[in-house]
């Protein structure tokens, strides 16, 4: 049976973050869907089904802690892992993050490393 690849869905409103991980995440054999803020993502998120998401902290209209809510809300989608990307380092962030039922943190800039690792152990399907 072919395993299909691995869903990443990438919400951040800024086009270089967006950019940089779907090279990243393209070049390791991950299908990589992207979307500029929380209401695109909402609607790509019910078409793809994405494995793992990551979603920046600020964003206009609907923020990540928003999205992130919206996302474990939906019975569907409860279990999806949701990986907050911030440029702030912060506990209040990392701390709101959680509330909102984020799996985990990512602070920005990321590497390439530390995005696929994050990938990975979220995945399901880390390298063993």
């Amino acid at each position: 049976m072919e395993q299909t690849a691995t869903k990443v869905l990438v919400i951040d409103d800024s086009n270089t973050i967006r950019r940089s991980a779907e090279i990243f995440l393209g070049q390791a054999g991950y299908e990589v869907i992207l979307a500029e803020d929380g209401f695109d993502a909402l609607s790509k998120i019910s078409d793809h089904a994405p494995d793992v998401v990551f979603v920046d902290i600020m964003m206009p209209r609907l923020d990540g802690y928003q999205t992130c809510a919206l996302i474990k809300r939906n019975p569907r989608l409860s279990s999806t892992p949701v990986i907050m990307l911030s440029s702030k380092d912060g506990l209040f962030d990392r701390a709101r993050g959680r509330m909102a039922g984020s799996d985990e943190y990512l602070t920005k800039p990321f590497t390439k490393d530390s995005l696929l690792k994050m990938v990975a152990s979220h995945s399901g399907r880390a390298a063993r």
